[in-house]
Formats: structure tokens, sequence, C-alpha cells
């Protein structure tokens, strides 16, 4: 995947050029006195739940347990929790 690097005043010169490279699946940067301010690049939606966990902890919006704490265990008592919760509240 290539990347074209445009400053701020081209890209708003060559905007429908940008989007073309952009559907075309190339990322495009965006220089405002020669520093890097923003990339521009295809949108495609995550494949699968593995994928999705992936982009999450890239996004730093989820994180991996440090360490695990032992085997899941249900919090019920008794089967039926819910049924009878949802009787209660009619």
């Amino acid at each position: 995947m290539s990347k074209d690097t445009y400053s701020t005043y081209e890209a708003k010169a060559r905007f429908s050029e940008v989007l073309r490279k952009v559907r075309a699946g190339q990322r495009v940067l965006i220089t405002y006195h020669g520093q890097n301010v923003a990339e521009i690049r295809p949108v495609r939606p995550p494949r699968g739940l593995a994928e999705r966990v992936r982009l999450a902890e890239e996004q730093g919006v989820v994180s991996a347990a440090a360490e695990r704490r032992g085997k899941l265990r249900p919090l019920a008592k008794r089967p039926g929790a819910l049924a009878r919760f949802l009787e209660s509240r009619e």
C-alpha cells in the first residue's frame, strides 16, 4: 500500500484526486510545514471478532489482562435466576 504526501494547501486544492487515491486503497499523508499531521486511509470494516479486538487494542480502547485470575464461575446459585428476576419486575 503506497503512501502519497500532500501539503494542506495541495490536499485542499486536489481533494478529489486525494479521495480517488484513497478509494483505490492508498493511504495519503497530509503535512503542515513539513510535519505529518494527518493520514487519510480507506475505511474497511473489521472481519470477525479477532480483528475487532486487535483494532480495539491498537486504538487503546481495550487492553489484555495482565494475568489470569482463575476460572469463571456462575454468579447465580440456582438456575433460572434471570427468569425469576424478570418475573419480579412485572
